[in-house]
């Protein structure tokens, strides 16, 4: 067994190198110069085609020397880009001249709306309409006009792409270069109407075959980094005229062995004014959204699933916390539910309320989740905050509260903590809070972690939260520095270590775990990463039935990473809780045609011996085929040979109102939980929503 004081050694020399950084970033810390712009308003129409060409654009000023993020922090970009701003009474409009000498090699793959656009070459518009040095939009485009947004906050703490606005995008090929024309609605964003108002803002390019990103404002220590942005000034700004959005949908279903359906249902949005607003949903439908995907959990605790139910989506972003009070997951379909969202006088507040149906399944009956949340802007660009999470159900109230923050004393020196407690069932030990002071520059990361978790915390907790596991005296740090080289035929190297422990309220050793890793990306778009994991898990009353060393290694071989259009291949053995493993990963992404992308993953584990018979094969293909930006076919279908698990999703979507009003046409055969097979048979979605 390792030995423990060799441990806390190495987890103490950790400590005292983030001293040192903290230290000396407050020692060197100095206000950079702030970059200005100005957006010219106009009265003429403009057709956001990509070329640029109304009389307008000639007028606008001139925004230049973009300066890199990576790989040259500080430098030139290497590459010339122009842009320029234009406004009117309903849109926001950004020009983008990208410069290019070898026009040929421009990647241009990403059809899928909020894909990872910056995996090609592409432009992107961050806005902090309050500017409040903490929250923004972001937008990103590339050649194709295919569309990323979504929010940052916390100073970039978070960045989710749940958030849709309404806007409108196209690029075009130069003989330059490319150029892009993006045109953002007022009325999909909040901001304080008034004149001579300023926002906060920051533009940017991604050159994936080269690993360049370059922004405006800058040298940035993240491109997250609101507080670093530049401003925009002299906006006069009205309030967006549209108040309300209905929409209705009707979906009717043919299932086989099944009676046929028909029902309806409503979305609407309303703006009580340009800051504050608020959505009602009565019967959502989310019968045709894509099923978890299946996978290989190598540990004993619950795995976490990706919301994908718009209506928990959109604005999740403000309940995100490490220790996770409110998890939507657990709230299973719904008859219906409201939520608001909105900031003022430098308070940001939501809240969110849904009744369930019967769950038919788990046989629980109908039930309540209602959260709050409210965070106040304090200092240049930190933030503390307050959230509570309740379920009633049978007339009993479950749920947890808390408060955290988020502090930065500069750029790179962050503090974040975070008190909760739980209640229900269980009305003693059930206290949490996690204290983590952090540096991080561009190229280097150091954090040093102590969390506390009371031993029926997450009994309570995991009625509306997300607790893995409880009774924790727990120690995390790691430190991670990346190398950019451009020479000897390496363009980047990085390593991450990372060391955990914990010990139970009992002072009990639980666990304890290393992980190191190294990746480097070559100059011929190959790349080569090796992980290797110890880690020790103790006896307990719950999930370990004895002591137990597990371990891993795992390397991995990529080509074309950069870039959407790549492939994979992963090898891994081990041993696992008395089982000895071999696990293989394989990854493709690849472009048939231009409108047709095509993506392959494959994980293949063995164990021996297996008395869970848990050695599986899952393979999962997604294509989807783009006739234009608003009429495509997606296609998802997944194996897990384990669970004799096969999954079928065909949906074909026409947006005639984009992104709300549309036309869907699903098939779905064997569609189940995650990690249970499907018993549905052969079925037909036809749904159609329609925005007033």
């Amino acid at each position: 067994m390792l030995d423990i004081r060799v441990l806390k050694i190495k987890m103490k020399k950790v400590l005292f190198a983030l001293i040192i950084f903290l230290i000396s970033s407050l020692l060197v810390f100095s206000q950079e110069e702030t970059k200005e712009t100005f957006g010219l308003k106009i009265g003429e129409s403009i057709k956001v085609d990509g070329f640029l060409n109304e009389s307008a654009w000639e007028k606008a000023p001139e925004i230049s020397d973009f300066i890199q993020f990576e790989p040259e922090r500080g430098e030139s970009a290497s590459l010339k880009t122009i842009a320029k701003i234009l406004y009117d009474e309903k849109f926001i409009y950004f020009g983008f001249l990208c410069y290019d000498s070898q026009p040929e090699k421009i990647a241009a793959q990403m059809t899928k709306r909020d894909a990872d656009i910056p995996n090609d070459d592409s432009v992107g518009v961050f806005l902090d309409t309050f500017h409040d040095r903490r929250n923004c939009y972001f937008f990103i485009t590339n050649l194709l006009g295919t569309q990323r947004d979504g929010r940052i906050t916390e100073n970039g703490r978070t960045n989710e792409t749940t958030w849709d606005g309404i806007w409108k995008s196209a690029g075009q090929k130069t003989d330059f270069g490319w150029s892009a024309e993006i045109a953002i609605e007022f009325g999909s964003l909040k901001y304080e109407p008034g004149k001579n108002k300023t926002w906060g803002i920051n533009l940017g390019r991604s050159i994936p075959r080269v690993l360049e990103l370059s922004f405006w404002a800058g040298p940035l220590e993240s491109p997250e980094k609101v507080s670093q942005y530049g401003v925009l000034r002299g906006l006069n700004l009205r309030r967006a005229e549209k108040r309300a959005q209905i929409i209705p949908h009707i979906i009717s279903k043919l299932e086989e062995g099944e009676k046929s359906e028909l029902e309806g249902g409503i979305d609407a949005r309303y703006a009580f004014s340009q800051m504050v607003s608020g959505n009602l949903t009565i019967n959502p439908d989310f019968a045709t959204i894509e099923a978890d995907q299946e996978e290989i959990n190598l540990t004993r605790f619950e795995l976490s699933l990706a919301e994908k139910r718009n209506f928990f989506l959109e604005g999740s972003e403000i309940y995100q916390q490490r220790i996770r009070l409110f998890y939507s997951r657990r709230v299973s379909d719904i008859y219906g539910g409201v939520k608001f969202y909105g900031k003022s006088g430098g308070y940001e507040f939501s809240g969110l309320s849904a009744q369930t149906k019967k769950d038919q399944l788990d046989g629980e009956d109908s039930a309540n989740f209602t959260v709050l949340r409210l965070k106040k802007d304090i200092m240049k660009s930190s933030t503390i905050g307050f959230l509570a999470a309740n379920k009633l159900i049978g007339g009993k109230n479950k749920g947890t509260a808390g408060i955290d923050t988020s502090l930065y004393f500069t750029d790179t020196f962050k503090f974040t903590g975070q008190f909760a407690l739980s209640y229900g069932d269980y009305n003693n030990n059930n206290i949490a809070f996690f204290l983590r002071p952090s540096y991080d520059s561009a190229t280097f990361h150091i954090h040093l972690r102590y969390t506390q978790l009371g031993r029926r915390f997450r009994d309570n907790a995991n009625e509306v939260g997300f607790i893995r596991d409880d009774n924790r005296h727990e120690l995390d740090s790691a430190v991670e520095k990346t190398f950019w080289l451009k020479k000897w035929g390496f363009d980047r190297i990085k390593y991450r270590s990372n060391y955990n422990i914990y010990w139970g309220l009992d002072r009990n050793l639980r666990s304890w775990q290393i992980d190191q890793e190294l990746s480097l990306d070559l100059k011929n778009k190959f790349s080569l990463e090796i992980e290797h994991t110890q880690e020790f898990k103790g006896r307990d009353d719950e999930f370990f039935e004895k002591d137990f060393r597990n371990y891993e290694t795992e390397f991995e071989l990529g080509y074309n990473t950069r870039e959407w259009q790549h492939a994979q291949i992963s090898y891994g053995f081990g041993r696992n809780f008395d089982s000895d493993f071999q696990l293989v990963k394989g990854g493709l992404n690849y472009k048939i045609t231009q409108d047709f992308s095509f993506q392959y993953s494959l994980t293949r584990v063995i164990f021996d011996p297996d008395p869970e018979e848990e050695t599986t094969w899952i393979h999962v293909i997604r294509a989807t085929n783009y006739f234009t930006n608003d009429l495509f076919v997606k296609i998802f279908y997944q194996i897990n040979s384990a669970i004799d698990k096969k999954n079928i999703q065909v949906l074909l979507v026409y947006r005639f109102q984009p992104p709300f009003g549309f036309i869907q046409l699903a098939y779905q055969k064997g569609t189940a939980r995650f990690g249970e097979r499907g018993a549905q048979g052969h079925a037909l979605f036809l749904k159609i929503a329609y925005m007033f």
